[in-house]
């Protein structure tokens, strides 16, 4: 059964949000005030919807508490708070909450936030990782210590057979994909040689992409 999810506010979290998750497969129903943003997003989600989410009777009106999660990604503070405490009075099961600042985090899970993202903050430290070993082409943090990476074959790379590289044993990285040509597939062989060009999905220590980038610089 597909997820279905609902994004209030089109900036570009929001609307790089939708976009991405309509392209995984989820039913999704984008919401903002500004017209221009939701006929901008139409033609790519599943619905685009102009309306004012800070009154609590449009989003009833919405049905949003028939969602699996909301996201808010309003970038004002009074709205993000009004929005998200409206629906958890509506009942909406999951709801996802930008914020600009720990303190704002702070608020938003006071009120009901399930969940509380800070996008400058984890792109900062996407950044940073990809500037720490030219490998990583991107990072998500899944908790503290561990996230999901990807890889670029390239350089001393290229040719190498997963196998052979056993970054599971060196670094503690599990290989579970591998894309190749927009293609990602799922069925890794670990003897099959690594094309330039890649790209390696793993999940592991975060501190793996250190040694990653140690033992790349040694080859």
């Amino acid at each position: 059964m597909l997820k279905q999810f609902a994004i209030i506010g089109l900036g570009r979290f929001g609307s790089s949000l939708a976009m991405t998750l309509t392209k995984l497969g989820a039913e999704v129903l984008a919401v903002d005030l500004d017209a221009e943003k939701v006929r901008q997003i139409a033609p790519v989600v599943t619905e685009a919807v102009e309306a004012d989410a800070t009154s609590e009777s449009v989003l009833n009106e919405l049905g949003v508490k028939n969602f699996d999660v909301v996201v808010v990604a309003i970038s004002g503070f009074e709205a993000s708070l009004l929005v998200t405490l409206y629906l958890k009075q509506l009942g909406v099961r999951q709801v996802v909450v930008k914020a600009a600042s720990d303190v704002h985090g702070k608020i938003l899970k006071s009120v009901g936030a399930d969940t509380v993202v800070f996008p400058e903050k984890d792109m900062g430290r996407r950044l940073a990782y990809s500037l720490v070993s030219g490998s990583v082409i991107d990072y998500i943090e899944l908790s503290e210590d561990y996230g999901v990476i990807e890889i670029g074959v390239q350089g001393t790379l290229v040719g190498q057979t997963l196998r052979r590289l056993d970054l599971r044993n060196k670094m503690g990285f599990n290989i579970v994909a591998i894309k190749r040509n927009n293609h990602i597939d799922m069925h890794v062989n670990p003897d099959e040689p690594l094309r330039e060009q890649d790209i390696m999905i793993a999940i592991g220590p975060n501190d793996g992409i250190h040694r990653l980038n140690e033992i790349l610089e040694r080859r």
